[in-house]
C-alpha cells in the first residue's frame, strides 16, 4: 500500500473522454475523465489480465478492448461477461491544480 500520492497531471492534460496511465510502484493505474468526473482503477481486466486503458468508454463504464468485458468506473464492478470479478478502484485528489492518485490497498 502506498502512502504517497502519484501525480497524474492537470485537467488540461486529461480532458473529458481521455485517460492517462500512471504507476504506483508495480501497480498500473488508469485515470479516466468521464464528462469532468475523474475515476482511477487498476489497469488490469479481471477476466484475462489485459489492459483496460484505451478501451471504449460507454457512459461510466470502460470496455476491455480484448474480449469486451465491461466495468463500472464508479464501483469497479463488472457489468457484463466474460469478467465476473471487480477491478480495484483508487482515490483521486485534486490539489493546487494537479490530479493525484495512489494504490491505497
Amino acid at each position: 500500500m502506498s502512502e504517497t500520492w502519484v501525480e497524474v497531471g492537470t485537467r488540461s492534460e486529461l480532458l473529458p473522454g481521455e485517460f492517462k496511465v500512471v504507476w504506483d510502484g508495480d501497480t498500473a493505474i488508469a485515470v479516466f475523465n468521464v464528462d469532468g468526473d475523474l475515476y482511477a482503477v487498476e489497469d488490469i481486466c479481471t477476466h484475462d489480465g489485459g489492459e483496460l486503458a484505451g478501451g471504449e468508454i460507454i457512459g461510466v463504464e470502460v470496455e476491455c478492448p480484448r474480449h469486451g468485458a465491461r466495468f463500472d468506473l464508479r464501483t469497479g464492478m463488472p457489468t457484463c461477461p466474460p469478467a465476473y470479478e471487480p477491478i480495484a478502484r483508487f482515490p483521486v485528489m485534486e490539489k493546487d491544480g494537479l490530479i493525484w492518485t495512489r494504490d491505497d490497498r
